[in-house]
């Protein structure tokens, strides 16, 4: 049935005489069908792979060039911030799992135009991110010398095709090829941070270079550029952590999601402070923060400068694995949202189709008609194409973070009016950890009005995309209110 008649009306249940109970659980329509065929191995290399994306092996090194050091500031920053936007949506999950995660916890505590802005802005953040993502496949695969005379928008088209041919099967194949790839990812980056700390501890040259506090003190300090560049740099950070909300997507095709989540939500933090902060204070150890590009991974650059033969190639097929698994996670994961949405009626009835391995194709297919403009964007401008992107992706992000903080906020306050109980694992300190974070999203926002150029022009079209918003409510709501008139079986 759908959610919006088989939910009990939470504004209506009160409480039993003898204290505080739960009202009847919300049920989710777009929870029927799907499989529990992901394990605990792969959630929480789900988690690892969401927490270690494009943003890094491809975009740190064109940060480092712009914000010099200070970068692992920024970067530990919005990790802190991202670990509590995934925290505040585990304590939701072990509260109510569900396949539509933050839209159908908006659903349940914003209503239906709470959901509707929440799915839309996070097939915002992965549609563009899934242009992000074959940019940089594409972007990678001119490494090497074989591919360097063909043209990106073909690369780009073969990076979707392979991915979203291996989506369409089951949940167990994403399962599975997410934790191979994020067994990939980490243990490059092991590898990396071993080979550079034994560089900075042996004083090995490096590209003509000593590592060590020399190439940053020699070479500007912490902040050669000053603080702002490092500011300003923000959203595109923001943008390295989009897809730490995925394993709260993957906890309703997962058995035993109360034993499973807390673990892999935790580990997250340490994640970050290890694999994004340790990485680039150890670029900036191992060379000057001028070496790095946007044009090339900072891993891969190191490796060049290093001189050992192979290693930039073994490194550079790395970071396209982690660009791939980016976007094999952003097909997954709008292909629930938008099926959550569609059986709800504000997303297109297609998108709520699924085929009998229990994968919602039709969402699926949607995203991947928007990779395909990105290949045509490849094909009109390959030199702007990720920066641009990136911006509205950063937007996207930033939308879903602030949805889903909304959304734990309104949970607390329910828990507090004795209407819901909160889960043992929740979120801490709040209601003041979610006001905190939504201080600081919007001030992301006027950290991009404040620079030039792409960042500027993306926040100037925020009126655009709600005025697209508020319309396509006006386009939806007739079947979304006809919907949850009509029981279903």
């Amino acid at each position: 049935m759908s959610d919006r008649v088989t939910a009990a009306d939470p504004l209506s249940a009160a409480p039993a005489s003898g204290g505080p109970t739960a009202a009847t659980p919300h049920v989710d329509a777009g929870d029927a069908g799907y499989r529990k065929d992901l394990k605990s191995r792969h959630i929480n290399m789900i988690a690892i792979g969401g927490a270690i994306g494009t943003g890094l092996f491809l975009g740190a090194g064109g940060r480092m060039s712009q914000a010099g050091p200070s970068l692992f500031i920024a970067y530990a920053v919005c990790g802190v911030f991202a670990f509590l936007v995934v925290r505040a949506l585990g304590e939701l999950v072990l509260y109510r799992p569900s396949s539509g995660a933050f839209v159908s916890y908006a659903r349940e505590f914003m209503g239906e135009k709470g959901a509707y802005t929440a799915g839309w802005l996070y097939f915002l953040n992965w549609s563009t991110t899934a242009v992000a993502d074959i940019t940089a496949a594409a972007t990678y695969a001119h490494f090497w010398s074989m591919f360097s005379d063909v043209p990106q928008w073909i690369l780009a088209l073969i990076a979707l095709a392979v991915v979203l041919a291996a989506n369409l099967i089951s949940v167990k194949y994403f399962g599975e090829m997410e934790f191979w790839f994020a067994i990939v990812k980490v243990a490059a980056l092991v590898v990396f941070m071993l080979v550079g700390i034994f560089l900075v501890v042996t004083s090995h040259d490096v590209g003509g270079h000593t590592p060590g506090l020399g190439t940053i003190t020699g070479n500007g300090g912490i902040f050669p550029e000053g603080t702002m560049p490092m500011l300003l740099l923000i959203q595109g950070v923001v943008f390295a952590y989009a897809s730490v909300e995925l394993c709260g997507v993957a906890a309703g095709e997962t058995e035993n999601p109360e034993k499973i989540m807390p673990k892999a939500i935790n580990s997250i933090m340490w994640r970050v402070g290890l694999f994004y902060v340790g990485s680039v204070v150890l670029l900036a150890l191992l060379l000057p923060y001028t070496a790095y590009s946007g044009d090339q991974s900072p891993f891969v650059t190191v490796f060049d400068e290093l001189g050992v033969p192979g290693a930039a190639g073994v490194m550079n097929l790395v970071v396209l694995t982690a660009a791939l698994s980016s976007l094999n996670s952003g097909l997954y994961s709008t292909g629930r949202i938008l099926r959550s949405m569609s059986l709800a009626g504000s997303a297109p009835r297609f998108t709520g189709v699924m085929n009998k391995g229990g994968v919602p194709y039709g969402g699926i297919l949607l995203t991947a008609g928007f990779g395909v403009l990105g290949v045509a964007l490849n094909y009109v401008m390959p030199g702007e194409a990720f920066e641009l992107v990136l911006n509205f992706a950063s937007i996207g992000i930033i939308g879903t973070w602030a949805m889903i903080m909304v959304c734990s906020l309104l949970f607390w306050r329910r828990a507090k009016e004795g209407r819901v109980v909160r889960p043992a694992y929740n979120l801490p300190w709040a209601p003041y950890t979610q006001i905190v974070t939504l201080l600081f999203l919007g001030s992301v926002l006027v950290l991009m009005w404040m620079d030039e150029g792409i960042s500027r022009t993306t926040v100037n079209c925020l009126p655009l995309i709600a005025a697209a918003l508020v319309g396509g409510w006006f386009l939806v709501r007739g079947r979304v209110r006809a919907t949850a008139a009509t029981p279903r079986d």
